[in-house]
This record gives structure tokens, C-alpha cells and sequence, in this order.
């Protein structure tokens, strides 16, 4: 019987909105037939915590202590994470649950107790979960998971290991067809690319970039060059500590296959902390012009590790020209507007320096400028356009330089009131119009030695 395209359109829809699902289902208080509100199931801490113990969860870089409502919408729960709150809400109560009266006290604190140590171990949920991922074709009589319990899944799984340094050969033969090889997380599959991050820092890793890489064969077997694909070095252990390779490979191929990988002969190795963009080759690729062109579907995938390697410990980003290295890149890809929008928000320092006076950089800094709650420092020199109101919500904020930026008109009154402030340094700037606020109050701390202001205005 042909599968109906509204049926696959509705499977689509549920999937992309499965957070807001879930949420609606779990966390919006309910009316029962009386017309009696009923307090939600679960609370949004809950709730939260449940869904993360899914391994198939995407949590896309969220961070639900700090997120927006909007933003936690970004959150894909996995295929496990009804399974797992349904065991919270209806949790195994043992031997003493057998006998007890329903909806009694005593069976109230059975399951409030019961609930508590589910939390506690959803730790150990996780790992049973992903042994079953893992495993499931070898585990006899066990393929109906909906019809397991927590207790089960763990005696199902429970002779595995997660510790291994190898694939197996039937996970090999499989990998070269789906390309899911031990080692590897398949991140993004797309029309045309698929996109596999090695992260494990063993031997389970090494195992894996040898795997994508074709063993170091040479293109001329349809295999790559990359040295950290050869099983007889250490250059894997050297890239891998510093962050994670990603491997780029055709969703669909009809060319020449590896020897011995059988994936496709046209294959890409990124790694962004050495800002190393390679083809089979193992020779740099022209890497805007990829993203620019027939990769375009990857820009928003790899943006955040380019926003990563800018920074100096996720601390400082330090810019003294915007035509180099990944610096010029990321501007090349994404824009300039994107530049401080995309910092890590545990950012303190941020110094930007356009060293060429032949070029004109004109930087507006975001309203997102507010998200830096950690910012001490920001200098701008010969670059910056406007600074937006948000600045001022920056408590810890010592020292402010805009230098020689002829395009900065002025700067918010409010800055004056920052608590910290201990520099303002607009000199160079000769079109800057300084508000009255900030000059009175300058002239105010500066007799008391705590503000060191200049301006040409």
C-alpha cells in the first residue's frame, strides 16, 4: 500500500514541533469535565531534565537555564523521551506497591520517593538507552521497546559495553552504505551532504577518522591523504584534543568509491581550532567559496564553530584586522553583523582594531551586545558605526574605547550611569556628538579620580 504524502507531511510537522508537543501536553494546566483547572503533570525543571536524558535529543546548542521560551522551541526531543516520562509520571514502585490502596497516602509517598530516585539515576537511564541503540539487533526478544520497562531495558542491555575501540565488521559493512560508523555522530543530513563529527578522543575516535579517511590509501585508491586517517600515527590524538573533525561526504554519490571505505571519492576534512578546511588531497579548500556555493546548505550548520575558534578561551576576541586568517573567513561567510552576535556569552574582553585605514569597517554592534553579562572591556578602533541603548545593561563594564571611528554620530546618555565605568575614550572620533549626561557626569567622577573620559566634542 503506497504511504500517502499527508501522512509523511504530518510526520514532518509532529517531528519539527515535537518540543511544543510534548510541552503543551506535559506542562499547560488542563480543565477537567467539571470545568476544574488540573495542575500541569510536570514542571518545566522536570520536564527539561527527562528530554535531556533522551541520547537522541538535540539540544541545538541550548541552554535551558538561560534560554528564552522561543529558544528552547529549538530543542528536538528524541524518540525515547515520551518513553522516559511516561515512566516518571507511572514509576515502578517494586514489591511494596504491590498491595497498597490506591490513591492513599502511603501510595503517594511510594511514588513521590520513586520519582526521586528516577531522577537521580536518569543517568544511568541514558547509558542503558544508549547501549540499546547500539545493540539492538543482538539483543534477543527485545525489539518491542514501547513494551519495556526501566528494570528491563537495563536487563536487556545490561551484558553490553559502551567501551570499545573498534567497530565491528558488520558495523563497518554497514557504515559504508549509511555512513554511521562507531566514533562518528552524523550531525546533518542533507540533499547533498551529509556531516559526520568525530569527537571521541580514544581510540574508538582514531578508529573512526581512519574509517572516513579510507586508511590513508591516497585519492588515487578513492580514499584521502588526511594523516589523521593513518592507522599507524598519532596526528589523530593531536587534531582531536583540540576540538572536533568533521567530516563532509556527498549524500549521494554515482562516481568512483574508496577500496576499502566504499564511500565516495570526493570527501572534505574540517577542523576549525587550526582553521584546516581539506580535500582528499589533504591540500586547503577554497572554504568561502564552498560555503558560498555548493555547500550553502551548511553556512548555519558550522557557524557556531566558526564564532568558537574567534575567541581566545571563550574569554576574548581580539581582531586586529578583518581581511585574515578565520577572522576574514567568518566576515567572508556570514557578515560582520554576525560577528559579535555569534561570540560565546561568556565573552570579557572584546577589542576590534581595523589596522588598514584604506578599508572601511563599518560595525554596528547588536542589540545582543546585552547577552555579555561578563563584559569588562570593549574597544573598537577605526570600525565601529553605532552603539546601541543595550550597552548600558552591562554592569560589570569597566572600560569603553571608540577610537578614530568617523561614523559614530554618538553614543547612549545611559552609559554614564554604569556602575563600573572607568573609562570612556571617544578621541579620534570627530563626528561623535557626546550627550550632555555623560559630559556632567564626567566632569563630576573625573574630580573624584574615577573617570578617565576624552573626547573630541
Amino acid at each position: 500500500m503506497p504511504i500517502k504524502f499527508t501522512n509523511i507531511l504530518k510526520d514532518i510537522i509532529l517531528e519539527s514541533g515535537k518540543f511544543e508537543v510534548l510541552s503543551d501536553k506535559y506542562l499547560n494546566p488542563k480543565k477537567s469535565k467539571d470545568g476544574e483547572r488540573i495542575k500541569p503533570l510536570l514542571s518545566p525543571e522536570v520536564f527539561l531534565q527527562l528530554i535531556q536524558a533522551d541520547p537522541m535529543t538535540q539540544m541545538n546548542d541550548v541552554d535551558p537555564e538561560t534560554a528564552t521560551p522561543e529558544e528552547l522551541k529549538q530543542i528536538k526531543p528524541g524518540k525515547y523521551s515520551e518513553w522516559i516520562i511516561k515512566h516518571y509520571l507511572k514509576p515502578d514502585l517494586g514489591e511494596e506497591g504491590e498491595n497498597v490502596e490506591p490513591g492513599s497516602k502511603y501510595e503517594k509517598q511510594l511514588i513521590d520517593r520513586a520519582r526521586e530516585v528516577y531522577l537521580e539515576d536518569l543517568f544511568k537511564l541514558t547509558t542503558d538507552l544508549k547501549k540499546y541503540m547500539r545493540f539492538q539487533k543482538r539483543i534477543q526478544g527485545e525489539r518491542d521497546f514501547g513494551k519495556l520497562t526501566p528494570s528491563q531495558l537495563y536487563n536487556a542491555v545490561k551484558d553490553f559495553s559502551l567501551e570499545k575501540t573498534k567497530a565491528s565488521a558488520e558495523e563497518k559493512k554497514l557504515a559504508q552504505q549509511t555512513y554511521e560508523h562507531p566514533g562518528g555522530e552524523i550531525i546533518y543530513r542533507g540533499d547533498k551532504w551529509t556531516v559526520v563529527r568525530i569527537s571521541d578522543t580514544g581510540n574508538l575516535g582514531k578508529d573512526a577518522a581512519c574509517f572516513y579517511g579510507g586508511y590513508y590509501l591516497e585519492p588515487n585508491k578513492g580514499e584521502t591523504r588526511w594523516c589523521t586517517s593513518s592507522p599507524g600515527t598519532n596526528w589523530f590524538y593531536n587534531y582531536i584534543k583540540k576540538g572536533p573533525l568533521y567530516v563532509i561526504i556527498p549524500s549521494s554519490w554515482d562516481g568512483q568509491r574508496g577500496e576499502k571505505s566504499n564511500l565516495p571519492a570526493q570527501r572534505y576534512q574540517f577542523h576549525f581550532p587550526d582553521n584546516q578546511f581539506m580535500d582528499v588531497h589533504d591540500r586547503q579548500v577554497d572554504l568561502i567559496g564552498l560555503l558560498n556555493g555548493e555547500m550553502e546548505e551548511l553556512k548555519p550548520l558550522f557557524k557556531g564553530e566558526f564564532a568558537k575558534g574567534l575567541t581566545v578561551g571563550g574569554e576574548k576576541l581580539e581582531i586586529d584586522g578583518f581581511d585574515r586568517g578565520a577572522i576574514g573567513k567568518f566576515i567572508g561567510l556570514y557578515g560582520l553583523e554576525e560577528l559579535i552576535e555569534s561570540m560565546p556569552e561568556t565573552i570579557k574582553h572584546i577589542s576590534l582594531k581595523n589596522r588598514d585605514s584604506s578599508k572601511n569597517i563599518n560595525i554596528r554592534i547588536p542589540e545582543s551586545i546585552s547577552k555579555f553579562q561578563n563584559l569588562v572591556s570593549f574597544i573598537g578602533v577605526n570600525c565601529i558605526e553605532s552603539v546601541p541603548e543595550s550597552i548600558c545593561q552591562l554592569k560589570k563594564l569597566n572600560f569603553i574605547t571608540l577610537m578614530d571611528c568617523p561614523n559614530l554620530k554618538t553614543v547612549p546618555g545611559c552609559i554614564a550611569d554604569l556602575p563600573r565605568i572607568m573609562m570612556l575614550n571617544l578621541m579620534g572620533s570627530v563626528n561623535c556628538k557626546v550627550p550632555e549626561e555623560i559630559k556632567q557626569k564626567a566632569v563630576q567622577r573625573e574630580k573624584d579620580g574615577l573617570w578617565d573620559f576624552a573626547s573630541d566634542d
